[in-house]
């Protein structure tokens, strides 16, 4: 999880990032460094439907992931990183998908 949110810091240098996470026992260990253009906000228990990532999962799968078989599973690997870089290079979708009015806010609060 810390490579992931240096990862994420690094790529992202100039943007506020809100980082919407669940209970996830990894996603809360007390020894996270966090870079200052990150924040973490976690979701109350079960309450997936709060969850924008999974919004974005509903998206790949049926997108990139609809009615698809892969010979292999570094095929679907491959096929996964096309996806997501797609998803990447296109802020105004992800935004329309993720973007909700308690999400837009707490960015704006933060700044």
């Amino acid at each position: 999880m810390q490579i992931f949110l240096d990862e994420i810091a690094c790529r992202y240098p100039n943007d506020n990032v809100v980082m919407v996470l669940d209970g996830a026992g990894w996603h809360k260990s007390k020894d996270f460094h966090v870079a200052d253009n990150l924040r973490l906000l976690f979701l109350p228990p079960y309450s997936p439907e709060l969850n924008p990532q999974e919004h974005l999962w509903d998206e790949l799968r049926e997108k990139h992931f609809h009615n698809r078989v892969f010979d292999s599973l570094d095929a679907l690997e491959d096929h996964l990183v096309l996806a997501l870089r797609d998803l990447e290079n296109n802020p105004e979708r992800v935004k329309s998908i993720t973007g909700w009015d308690w999400i837009i806010n707490i960015v704006s609060n933060a700044n």
